[in-house]
């Protein structure tokens, strides 16, 4: 099969998987449409798929997919390959219209005219043997997504937005490696709240449910919650009758992680104060003086910007984007960790747009209420 695929040079893949009783998600097969052929491979009966990854690894084929970040991860993790040809039909679907996420068999139907019959959403993919249905279903998911690539190719070129949509498949895939190099606890909501002494315990109780849960190929979150973890490097509990004054702390899913979690909080409390690490600094900084005003000003320009191009808003720029960039702004432009916006593709669109609305020299009215797009940004002639 991958001498095959190796022959055509590009191919679709989807894999299904589940997630909820591992650590890592397990994989449970793997679907490829290339050329005239359509296949299903089962990864419990062909353990070495070093072929595969090294094809994900091939500059010289293209792989397809269909929100693909799960896909990505595979090829990172069980192939130890980062891919190097990547296609996302969901991204360049919302590089050339407002519409991301759009499902696959949205797309399906807007580029093939072609309407699916429908998916196995409650499949337990881990049973086998799978059925005839249940395999069809699968393959159902490759079937089109080369024919729709090309087509979006053929648009994106003609928008002269094909660099776009290669410099989006390549960043998804940066993403997902900066995201498995983060430290654990970088992932915590609310860790850069907590004092010294908190984010050393919270740092630690982070290895220990890390640790816990690849030995134990559990989930992390059914180790132990985020929250919890947070609170119990808040209150420090130095007893079994204090960790039991902290709510939920008492169910049976916990009580056997008492002794271990007493032990790590107590290792904690005894690193000395010259030892401790500051408490690291939000990404952006604090926020500026009306912070939240113009951010949501310059999300209403951001948003009719997008509408006028005809790109969805949520990959060209997030909230958490618009911050960015207005701290990098304010702070005088460093080429230093320039903003999403201000790089490549998103700054031609509405780099100087966002700027120019930041430093005033641009006024904003309403030219038409019942327009799709109503507003309109002009250059303001100051008094």
């Amino acid at each position: 099969m991958c001498e095959k695929i190796r022959d055509v040079g590009i191919v679709a893949f989807d894999t299904e998987f589940v997630s909820e009783y591992t650590y890592r998600p397990e994989l449970c097969l793997l679907q490829f449409a290339f050329g005239d052929d359509i296949v299903a491979v089962d990864p419990r009966e062909l353990s070495d798929l070093t072929e595969w990854w090294e094809i994900m690894a091939d500059p010289d084929v293209t792989v397809v997919v269909h929100g693909g970040q799960a896909e990505v991860r595979f090829c990172l993790e069980l192939g130890q390959k980062k891919p190097e040809s990547l296609v996302d039909i969901q991204l360049a679907e919302g590089l050339q219209s407002r519409s991301y996420p759009l499902g696959y068999d949205a797309i399906v139907s807007r580029r093939l005219n072609v309407r699916l019959s429908g998916k196995e959403t409650r499949t337990d993919w881990r049973k086998r043997p799978l059925s005839a249905r249940q395999i069809e279903y699968a393959l159902e998911d490759v079937r089109h997504i080369v024919p729709i690539w090309t087509k979006q190719r053929n648009n994106l070129e003609h928008l002269s937005r094909l660099e776009w949509a290669e410099s989006e498949f390549n960043r998804m895939i940066h993403d997902q490696i900066a995201d498995r190099a983060k430290p654990c606890w970088m992932k915590l909501t609310g860790i850069h709240r907590l004092n010294k002494r908190e984010f050393e315990i919270a740092r630690r109780l982070c290895d220990w449910r890390l640790t816990e849960a690849e030995t134990s190929n559990r989930p992390l979150k059914r180790i132990m919650r985020e929250d919890l973890l947070l609170e119990l490097a808040k209150r420090q509990p130095r007893s079994q009758k204090e960790l039991l004054d902290t709510r939920d702390m008492n169910r049976d899913g916990y009580r056997r992680y008492h002794d271990a979690l007493l032990a790590v909080i107590a290792e904690g409390l005894e690193v000395p104060n010259s030892k401790l690490e500051n408490t690291p600094e939000p990404v952006m900084g604090d926020p500026p003086i009306d912070s939240q005003v113009m951010g949501q000003l310059l999300s209403l320009a951001l948003s009719n910007r997008c509408a006028e191009m005809n790109v969805a808003r949520q990959i060209v720029g997030t909230v958490t984007d618009i911050k960015h960039f207005i701290r990098w702004h304010l702070a005088g432009r460093s080429p230093e960790n320039p903003p999403r916006l201000a790089e490549g593709w998103r700054s031609s669109i509405c780099g100087d747009l966002l700027a120019n609305l930041v430093d005033g020299e641009i006024s904003l009215r309403v030219v038409d209420p019942r327009a799709e797009n109503p507003l309109r940004f002009e250059p303001w002639n100051k008094p």
